[in-house]
């Protein structure tokens, strides 16, 4: 999948996550991320906030139900089982060679992840708002991707 160009040049060059901010399994796999990315590579937008109604329109997906995490990396747009991998590439260490899970054709990997996030709220939970970040961490959100 491909962001328009103005959209894209909007974001920048910097690899993206764009998560559920109110999905508790999601905001665990952000601390994940923030914990294992230990060059600060990557930079995250909430689903719910502007700039992340903004990508998933642009992509045609819900802007209500958001049943992917997006990756996003040198202007390419990462769903499902291969935005986990590309996630796993850009924190690299000892997690690089799990991103293989990436390898997987669609659809074998992509039924088992849209069956955990179509449940996700069920079996894991949900917030009533996205967590509210301190200042540091607040750096690492593109402007426009908190809300």
């Amino acid at each position: 999948m491909q962001l328009p160009a103005p959209l894209s040049d909007l974001i920048g060059p910097a690899p993206v996550v764009v998560f559920d901010g109110e999905c508790v399994l999601c905001a665990h796999s952000f601390r994940f991320l923030l914990k294992h990315d230990r060059e600060r590579r990557l930079r995250f937008v909430t689903a719910q906030s502007p700039l992340g109604q903004q990508i998933y329109a642009a992509l045609g997906l819900s802007t209500e139900n958001y049943e992917t995490t997006l990756v996003l990396v040198a202007g390419e747009c990462h769903a499902k089982t291969r935005a986990v991998a590309a996630a796993l590439r850009v924190i690299g260490g000892g997690w690089r060679w799990l991103s293989c899970i990436g390898w997987l054709p669609g659809w074998l990997a992509d039924p088992a992840y849209s069956l955990i996030a179509r449940n996700r709220y069920r079996w894991f939970g949900r917030h009533d708002t996205c967590m509210i970040p301190d200042a540091d961490l607040r750096a690492r959100f593109l402007p426009g991707g908190w809300g």
